[in-house]
């Protein structure tokens, strides 16, 4: 496999394309997309979100030091792009993208309730990294739709058709490969069929 060696880059692809939600003192709100966000710590449950210092956002985080994460679905791939492009500054875009604002439980900026899964974050930390900064903060709550929950009160995103950004566009998951630990799983089973093989050739 031949490759090509590039300058250093951003090359962690696919990343989640997130929809977050802050508001100011004043009680204005505002939504921007967000593709550099994740996970930073389980216990205490930790996350972040890098942004630039002149998105009109970013002002309003600084000021509250809180924000939400509203994971993002198919049926909100247009609200995802337009939140990413447009500006608070001219636009409202909760309405203009058709966003729905629910009242959040510990912060105050909204929950957007056509998002599956919200989680509602507590700014700890903010590092200044260079094009963006990053805001480190506690996951305070985290609000998942009973829509995608089964019987056995397991949580199934992928009904809800997740999405990523990747090089500038937008891509819906696809199929299952696999759950976490199946390539031991299998090892197992084909050790157990194995041994089963063998115990039935003895007879």
């Amino acid at each position: 496999m031949s490759k090509e060696i590039w300058k250093p880059g951003n090359m962690i692809f696919p990343l989640p394309a997130v929809l977050v939600t802050v508001s100011d003192n004043e009680g204005n709100d505002n939504v921007l997309t967000v593709a550099w966000t994740g996970t930073i710590c389980t216990n205490p449950a930790m996350a972040y979100v890098s942004i630039r210092p002149s998105r009109h956002s970013y002002k309003m985080i600084k000021e509250t030091g809180e924000f939400v994460i509203n994971l993002t679905t198919k049926d909100l791939a247009y609200a995802t792009d337009y939140c990413g492009v447009k500006s608070g500054r001219d636009v409202d875009k909760f309405k203009e993208a058709h966003l729905t604002k629910e009242k959040a439980q510990y912060v105050k900026a909204p929950l957007i309730k056509e998002s599956p899964v919200n989680i509602e974050c507590k700014v700890v930390d903010v590092k200044e990294c260079g094009s963006h900064d990053m805001f480190i903060a506690n996951v305070l709550a985290v609000h998942a739709d009973k829509e995608y929950m089964d019987k056995d009160g397991r949580f199934q995103l992928e009904k809800a058709n997740p999405i990523v950004y990747s090089h500038g566009h937008y891509y819906s998951l696809g199929q299952n490969l696999g759950r976490f630990g199946y390539s031991v799983m299998k090892k197992k089973r084909k050790k157990s069929a194995n041994k089963k093989k063998r115990l039935e050739n003895k007879r």
